[in-house]
């Protein structure tokens, strides 16, 4: 099973549609193991203090199959200030982790 963490989710990952969950975890709930596909240097750190493991900033496209676990950690309050490490006052993550139910 490939695991990925990203901080969006597109529909862009989904090569020939499908059924698609959602379903919201804690941040203990994301696997030390997975690749991180964070696009964003700020996001990255920022997750790295607050997950307890290296999430290094890799700008990577990646596709959503019967055989992948994305992790999402979707930013709430906005952009983050530049050069954050930790969460600004009014901001939060929701975390998720997405799974392909039946692929289109």
């Amino acid at each position: 099973m490939k695991k990925f963490l990203t901080n969006a989710f597109s529909i862009q990952m989904l090569q020939k549609g499908g059924l698609v969950r959602f379903d919201e975890i804690a941040p203990e709930g994301i696997p030390a193991d997975v690749v991180s596909a964070i696009g964003h240097a700020d996001t990255a750190a920022v997750l790295t203090n607050m997950l307890g493991f290296e999430v290094p900033m890799n700008r990577a496209s990646v596709t959503l199959d019967e055989d992948t676990e994305l992790y999402v950690a979707q930013l709430v309050g906005g952009r983050l200030p530049e050069g954050s490490i930790t969460l600004p006052d009014g901001y939060s993550f929701k975390f998720y982790r997405v799974t392909m139910v039946q692929q289109g």
